[in-house]
C-alpha cells in the first residue's frame, strides 16, 4: 500500500467535531496525517521553518525557547491579512510536502489527512481522492468551542469569520458527517464511512 493509499481529506470548522471523527477513524487502524501537528513541529524549537519565520517577522515572534511565539503570531495575523499571507507562504508548502510524504508512507488501506484549512488554502482538494466534511450548525460550533476552549463568544466569532463558511465546505464535500446529534450517532456515521472507504481502497 505504500504510496498508493486512498487519501481522504477531512475538514470541518471550529467546534465541528473533526478531531473526534479523526480519532474514530484512528480506532479502526487508519493512519491520520494531522496538518496542525505538522505545523507545530515545523515551528517548534529547532523546526525547519524557524529561520524563515524569524527573517519574515523578526525576533518578536520567536519565543525564549527558540520556537514560534504562537500567541504573538496569532495576534499579528488576525490584525494584518498581509502578515497572514506571509505566514501561510512559509508554512503551507512545508506542511504540504510533509503531509504527502507521510501519506505515501501510510500502511493502512486508506489514510485520513486532517486539514482544518482544506477549503481556505485551495490547493488541498486536488491532493485528496475524497473530501469528508464534518458539519454542524454555527450555533453548535459556538457552544462547543466555548465549552472546550473557554473562549468568549466574540473571540469565537472572530475565529469563525476568517474560516471558510459552512456553505463553502459543503460545496466541495464528497462525504458529509452530520455532527448535530449524539456521539453514538457521530461514531455510527464514521463506522459506515470506514466500510465504504475500505471498499473504495480495495477497488
Amino acid at each position: 500500500m505504500s504510496g498508493f493509499a486512498l487519501k481522504i481529506g477531512l475538514t470541518g470548522g471550529l467546534g465541528s467535531g473533526k478531531s473526534t471523527v479523526a480519532a474514530r477513524f484512528a480506532r479502526h487502524g487508519i493512519e491520520i496525517v494531522d496538518t496542525d501537528a505538522i505545523a507545530r513541529e515545523l515551528a517548534a524549537p529547532g523546526g525547519i521553518a524557524i529561520s524563515a519565520l524569524r527573517a519574515a517577522f523578526g525576533e518578536s515572534v520567536i519565543a525564549a525557547d527558540g520556537g514560534l511565539n504562537r500567541s504573538q503570531m496569532r495576534e499579528l495575523v488576525f490584525a494584518d491579512p498581509a502578515a497572514r499571507a506571509r505566514l501561510e507562504g512559509i508554512l503551507h508548502p512545508l506542511i504540504g510536502a510533509e503531509s504527502l510524504r507521510r501519506s505515501a508512507a501510510a500502511r493502512s488501506p486508506y489514510v485520513v489527512l486532517d486539514i482544518p484549512l482544506l477549503v481556505e488554502t485551495g490547493r488541498w482538494r486536488e491532493r485528496c481522492d475524497r473530501v469528508c466534511v464534518v458539519d454542524c450548525s454555527r450555533a453548535l460550533q459556538i457552544v462547543r468551542a466555548a465549552a472546550r476552549d473557554g473562549h468568549s463568544r466574540n473571540g469565537i466569532e472572530a475565529i469563525l469569520a476568517v474560516q471558510a463558511s459552512r456553505e463553502a465546505r459543503l460545496a466541495i464535500a464528497d462525504d458529509v458527517i452530520d455532527n448535530s446529534d449524539t456521539l453514538d450517532a457521530l461514531q455510527a456515521q464514521v463506522d459506515a464511512l470506514h466500510i465504504r472507504y475500505l471498499a473504495l481502497a480495495a477497488a
